[in-house]
């Protein structure tokens, strides 16, 4: 089973994103689920959302505990929310930035984490520009495409165009397209970084 956890504020699609990864699974042939935590859903307020992605049939219905990967769709709840709670060492991370973790002060965070599967990914600028909206949840679908394969892009890309009509889902897929293009290129230039250090240790 692969869990994930979206953390934003209301109003930014989190509990939208977690649907569309479900339906995004489910189109491929997985069993999938998803469903917002409860507590106040006003604009701005915390907000989280689960998808449990599987392909045997899912019986729990708790929230994630112990995600597989961590959706960071506002920056802002860095140190102020417990984000990467339960999250294991092998675990992904995809956070909605332009900076760096040294910048975000998340070095010491996430110390004990495979660095190769920590993105820090501008998807509130890639939706700017693709979709002329500050609104990051597709994109950042694309991009945990990109970064774990657990989906395919070309499935999420759907799911987003049924979800949202005309020529706003046909944006919303093309940003997250781009996400997924950029998290591809960040695994690329990792295992390339890996393969030298090894060559250079023969």
């Amino acid at each position: 089973m692969f869990q994930v956890r979206i953390h934003g504020r209301g109003g930014q699609g989190v509990v939208t994103a977690a649907e569309l990864l479900s339906v995004a699974a489910f189109d491929e042939g997985q069993y999938a689920q998803a469903f917002p935590s409860f507590g106040s859903e006003r604009t701005g307020a915390p907000v989280v959302s689960y998808c449990r992605m599987d392909k045997k049939p899912i019986r729990t219905r708790e929230p994630v505990a112990a995600p597989n990967a961590v959706v960071i769709q506002d920056v802002t709840l860095v140190h102020v929310v417990d984000l990467f709670a339960g999250l294991g060492p092998y675990g992904y991370v995809i956070i909605n930035t332009s900076r760096t973790l040294t910048e975000l002060g998340l070095d010491e965070v996430l110390q004990q984490q495979d660095r190769a599967r920590v993105l820090c990914c501008p998807a509130t600028e890639i939706a700017l520009e693709c979709v002329g909206r500050a609104v990051p949840n597709a994109v950042l679908l694309g991009a945990l495409a990109g970064l774990t394969g657990v989906v395919g892009i070309d499935s999420v890309a759907k799911a987003v165009r049924d979800r949202f009509e005309g020529d706003v889902g046909v944006r919303n897929a093309v940003a997250a397209h781009r996400a997924f293009d950029y998290a591809q290129e960040y695994t690329e230039h990792n295992n390339e970084t890996v393969e030298m250090t090894h060559a250079s240790a023969a």
